[in-house]
């Protein structure tokens, strides 16, 4: 279907539907992760070439960004509440930097207990000179002990992983697009040596995700965003009305990102009317960014609600 025609589509069915940016916009590509309470058949089957393919699209119409969460290894007990297919994102990036030109990359997100800061400045630095600056790092603390323990970071690292993903983020900010990073911090220290490519961006927006308040003060202490997952959209904008109460708010030098997820998948074409209110809600909770996930039964489906929505923000 045209975007034309599915402007018309759309329209048939609802009339005065707020102007809405479509750049404002980035989605949860299917099949990239599957949780098994969520995902229907077509999402457990869909190959990476028919994904490949809903991303150039998205790329076409001008959608924000994409996101690939990290996970190494699920545990079992896990699997029905997190599923266990997780694509990596640095390979997948790497794929889509080279078919797309503007849409942006989120990791959603690398957990920072699982990297030294300079492996993710060499590595992921690498893939923002490959994709020309399109990177966004998505950034969390972690939950899961037994992928912890898997890669031998179970005793103190886990117990201090929330001071030690302070001092990466610190370590982060000073060594994405550096050349010659140096940084000297509780758990971190380093100098003396070449990272060579360095990112392309000499800021590389930093998106905090979680679902705490705690969370949130890292992401206004040190991020540049906030990328929660897992609540209502008054929980979110409660948080966020906290956030803004608070000392370090005051403090902020730029405008800080809220990239929020609808806490349900959204329907442009069949329910266009509920897809603008929820939409609606979630910029009044105070959005500035989200990320979406389409209810589809299918490749050509996906493509529809991507094109429905452009339709309703055109």
């Amino acid at each position: 279907m045209s975007i034309q025609a599915a402007k018309i589509r759309v329209n048939q069915k609802v009339e005065n539907i707020v102007s809405l940016d479509i750049s404002k916009f980035g989605i949860n590509a299917p099949g990239f992760s599957l949780t098994p309470s969520l995902d229907g058949e077509w999402a457990r089957s869909v190959t990476f070439k028919e994904i490949a393919e809903i991303v150039t699209i998205a790329d076409r119409l001008g959608y924000d960004h994409v996101c690939c969460a990290e996970h190494i290894g699920v545990p079992s007990g896990e699997a029905d509440r997190r599923g266990t297919r997780y694509y990596d994102p640095l390979a997948t990036f790497g794929y889509l930097a080279a078919i797309t030109t503007s849409i942006r990359f989120t990791t959603a997100v690398l957990v920072l207990g699982y990297h030294h800061p300079l492996e993710i400045a060499k590595r992921y630095g690498t893939l923002d000179v490959v994709s020309g600056g399109r990177l966004n790092l998505g950034l969390g603390v972690g939950t899961l002990k037994e992928e912890f323990d898997l890669l031998g970071l179970g005793g103190a690292e886990f117990i201090e992983r929330g001071a030690r993903a302070d001092d990466a983020l610190r370590a982060l900010r000073v060594s994405l697009g550096k050349r010659e990073p140096e940084y000297h911090g509780p758990y971190y220290d380093f100098s003396g040596l070449t990272i060579d490519p360095c990112a392309l961006q000499s800021e590389i927006p930093l998106w905090i995700g979680g679902r705490t308040v705690r969370s949130l003060r890292r992401a206004v202490e040190l991020g540049d965003g906030w990328m929660p997952f897992g609540l209502s959209i008054e929980e979110m904008a409660k948080m966020i009305t906290g956030a803004r109460a608070t000392p370090a708010w005051s403090k902020l030098t730029k405008p800080l990102d809220f990239v929020l997820p609808p806490p349900e998948r959204i329907d442009p074409v069949a329910k266009p009317e509920q897809a603008a209110d929820i939409l609606r809600a979630m910029f009044a909770a105070g959005a500035t960014k989200m990320t979406l996930s389409f209810s589809a039964t299918s490749t050509s489906h996906y493509v529809e609600q991507l094109e429905g929505l452009a339709a309703l923000t055109l």
